[in-house]
């Protein structure tokens, strides 16, 4: 296991910058997932710690030692891809262990790392295979025996579930978890998917335009958002986000909409009349028949457990999420309300969280 400090680290293409300016830290046996959109720069990071792609500037040090320099073999770093990179002329027992066997490892004790490597991800029966009589989950397995074979410092995931089906995808995310916590190594995911940013992580990095956004554990960047970006990229559904206006009031502290209604907030240090946006997570909005709000529904989509119910609130579209089986059809005005715990609040130019 080894941590890695990463210190304004940047990347140019040409006159182009892609990262700009980027400081981290990941902690020894951290798994630390890298989201964001497509473009924000994330998997282009994680190619630089894998010394696939050349570091314009700044400075990376992996287990306490300068890596900038470093060629790939020599990093002790495995890198898992979205492609899995098998060789389909092999069997998977000759994919795993071809990393030991062109360093020139003993047999016995390649043959050791792949017992042991089969058996943590259940592959033993299938050594003789060639991948393309492989599921899709089990070559990803294969990919990822093929890493732990390498007993590496520091183990690179560039997307590795995006080619797999939904159901599937489920089924990795906890395979990819239940291995980390049996081996304890560093891992570093890159995924555009928050659900699995969220489920995974010790600690999430939000990037967006090369830059981070907000880093911390997925529940305090769930509930405590930095920016309205960050607010609006981790939720599925996402946040929903409406204009208003800060007021107060012999009631306390609210925010009133363009229509007139008006919200009770938690105090912020504002003047009177401030415009900003407020944030409410689906799951956050209550039915009330005197609420402030007033949705006018335009899709509703039952699951079973719960209603979705998308519509226009204040001319904005909202997303809600209810736990029972509402008697609502299209068209149909609902009123609701949030409590004041679940009401974020934005600057309506900045998109910076104000208040706690």
């Amino acid at each position: 296991m080894a941590e890695l400090n990463l210190t304004q680290i940047t990347k140019r293409y040409g006159n182009v910058t892609v990262i700009p300016d980027l400081s981290l830290e990941v902690k020894d046996g951290e798994f630390l997932v890298l989201v964001g959109p497509s473009g924000c720069g994330k998997s282009t990071l994680l190619r630089m710690v894998a010394g696939l792609e050349d570091i314009s500037g700044g400075d990376l040090v992996i287990g306490g030692v300068r890596a900038n320099d470093v060629p790939p073999q020599k990093r002790d770093i495995s890198m898992v891809f979205q492609s899995y990179a098998l060789f389909p002329h092999m069997s998977v027992k000759d994919n795993i262990s071809f990393g030991p066997r062109i360093r020139g490892e003993k047999s016995d004790a390649i043959k050791e790392r792949i017992a042991k490597a089969s058996d943590i991800l259940n592959l033993s029966q299938y050594l003789d295979r060639a991948p393309g009589q492989l599921s899709g989950g089990q070559r990803q397995r294969v990919a990822m025996g093929r890493s732990i074979v390498r007993d590496p410092k520091v183990f690179l995931f560039d997307e590795p579930l995006s080619n797999l089906d939904a159901k599937l995808r489920i089924a990795m995310r906890t395979e990819i978890k239940a291995l980390h916590q049996k081996l304890g190594t560093t891992i570093i995911y890159v995924t555009h998917d928050q659900i699995e940013a969220m489920t995974m992580a010790d600690r999430i990095v939000v990037m967006n335009g090369g830059r981070i956004e907000q880093i911390g554990a997925p529940l305090e960047l769930y509930d405590r958002p930095a920016n309205r970006f960050v607010a609006g990229f981790l939720g599925s559904p996402a946040m929903s986000f409406v204009p208003a206006t800060y007021v107060t009031n012999n009631d306390g502290p609210a925010v009133r909409f363009e229509s007139g209604g008006v919200l009770p907030v938690a105090a912020i240090d504002a003047a009177e009349g401030t415009a900003l946006t407020i944030g409410v997570r689906p799951e956050n909005y209550s039915v009330d028949p005197n609420g402030p709000l007033r949705l006018h529904v335009e899709v509703i989509e039952p699951t079973g457990p719960e209603t979705l119910v998308y519509g226009m609130l204040e001319d904005h579209p909202v997303r809600c999420v209810f736990r029972d089986r509402l008697e609502i059809r299209p068209n149909d005005i609902m009123r609701l309300t949030v409590s004041t715990a679940h009401v974020h609040l934005f600057a309506a130019e900045s998109g910076e969280r104000l208040g706690p």
